[in-house]
């Protein structure tokens, strides 16, 4: 569980985004004694959706706390530029929800009752539990959604209207040549080294005697529970999964089908703290007990037996892979259908078994950006080259062999469109999008009425609105 922090807890409550905060000392209204709470300064204003100064320094705190807490060493943020980028954003959005109210342009309740329960699912796991998140905030869950539902609906709503506006905006190879060739020489970027590398995996798979032994050891435990034991401490003791058992088994503010589906049938069908029969899934064997149930979501705990891989099952992993790293070699099979056909990582196998780039989605990962397990064996190896099978442990501790694949490598370079043809359609496509968002913006001004206070007339989607 990592450290709880403001600024984050603020974005996910979509302070940043519509809630009203006043951080003005309260005055007394003359001759009465009762304090008031001031008018707050309004900065913008589309038709009937209003924006003021406690939302803007809500999302500037939050933009440059974050930018901090990224890069530690790097400058801190202009807050004058950041408040620029917000005051767009927010404006944006602002006239996006006026014209979505003439168009007709709506989401469901669904889709922000959906939003809505993700979003306290993830606040109540970063705080520890709902008693810990109600004892912070001294609200109820059911009051946080209450007075969240609102903005959470204009967010969708923007969201929906952002789309209409920019979903069909394409670039063509002359468009992104032109982005390029526009570029001033001296802020054309630099990238260092990057390596496309993929894998193949296969975690160790129990045979039926080892199962059958995981299978009696959670009966055992299950029994002692029954009998008067203490679950959580049982769990912190013996539970093999790692994000629950240092929390003594709990799993807080599951929805439905967000866990896999044995351990969620077992789970509602059960009673607020009543203890399941042992129960099978693809991670082993769960004992679950029911802490709360409220509707489609619940809180539970549980102890997770998985099955230990004899030497024969450690053997069988090595040898397959072995052999179809060799057909590989012989090209027998290319890599990436290799991966898509016989990896156990769903997270790479649906891409041919490359590793991405978590920022940016791509195939080509920056050297420093590379996990150091997998930079030190291709670091041995030549381009085209498939390692041979290698120790390997998922981020859910499954433990199993990979092959590495070093297709190619891409030395420090500034940027151009040949070896970076990708990245730079990306920049061609985002001021695209952004040219049909600023002209859709004129054309909204015939219907909305915006009020901008001119002392933030300098930033852009601004000047766009006052022209």
């Amino acid at each position: 569980m990592g450290k709880f922090r403001l600024h984050s807890f603020l974005g996910i409550l979509g302070l940043a985004a519509g809630t009203v905060c006043h951080a003005q000392p309260l005055a007394k209204q003359a001759g009465t004694g009762q304090a008031q709470i001031p008018l707050e300064r309004i900065i913008a204003k589309a038709d009937n959706y209003i924006l003021l100064q406690s939302e803007v320094d809500i999302a500037v705190f939050q933009y440059i706390s974050q930018a901090k807490e990224a890069n530690p060493k790097a400058l801190a943020p202009d807050p004058e530029k950041v408040r620029c980028q917000i005051l767009d954003q927010l404006v944006l959005q602002k006239v996006m929800l006026a014209k979505a109210d003439i168009d007709s342009v709506t989401v469901k309740e669904d889709e922000v009752t959906a939003e809505l329960d993700e979003r306290m699912t993830y606040m109540v796991q970063q705080v520890g539990g709902r008693d810990r998140l109600e004892q912070l905030y001294k609200k109820s869950v059911e009051q946080f959604k209450a007075e969240l539902r609102k903005q959470v609906r204009e967010q969708l709503v923007a969201r929906k209207m952002q789309s209409k506006i920019s979903d069909g905006v394409k670039v063509t190879p002359s468009q992104v040549r032109r982005y390029f060739n526009a570029i001033p020489k001296d802020s054309i970027p630099f990238f260092s080294t990057e390596v496309e590398v993929g894998q193949i995996v296969r975690v160790f798979k129990a045979g039926r005697e080892r199962k059958l032994d995981a299978k009696a050891k959670a009966e055992k435990l299950r029994k002692e529970i029954i009998d008067g034991g203490d679950f959580a401490l049982t769990a912190k003791l013996y539970s093999q999964d790692p994000g629950s058992a240092q929390l003594g088994g709990k799993l807080l503010a599951a929805q439905r089908g967000q866990m896999v589906p044995e351990y969620e049938a077992a789970a509602m069908a059960l009673k607020p703290g009543e203890t399941s029969s042992v129960t099978e899934s693809q991670f082993g064997f769960h004992i679950i007990q029911i802490l709360d149930k409220r509707g489609n979501e619940y809180d539970s705990r549980h102890i997770l037996i998985q099955p230990s891989a004899s030497d024969e099952d450690r053997e069988y992993a090595f040898r397959f892979l072995d052999s179809l790293g060799k057909a590989v070699r012989r090209d027998s099979i290319r890599f990436d259908q290799a991966a898509q056909k016989y990896s156990d990582d769903v997270a790479t196998k649906n891409s041919g078994g490359f590793l991405q780039d978590a920022s940016t989605g791509s195939t080509r990962i920056p050297t420093e950006a590379l996990d150091p397990k997998v930079f030190f064996v291709i670091d041995t190896m030549k381009i085209g080259g498939v390692s041979p099978p290698i120790s390997y442990q998922s981020e859910d501790g499954k433990l199993g062999y990979r092959i590495l694949y070093y297709k190619t490598k891409v030395l420090p370079h500034e940027a151009n469109l040949q070896n970076d043809y990708q990245r730079i359609m990306t920049g061609a496509l985002g001021q695209a999008k952004r040219k049909a968002t600023g002209t859709w913006l004129k054309k909204a001004r015939q219907d909305v009425a915006v009020f901008v206070d001119p002392a933030f007339s300098d930033c852009q989607i601004l000047k766009e609105i006052q022209e």
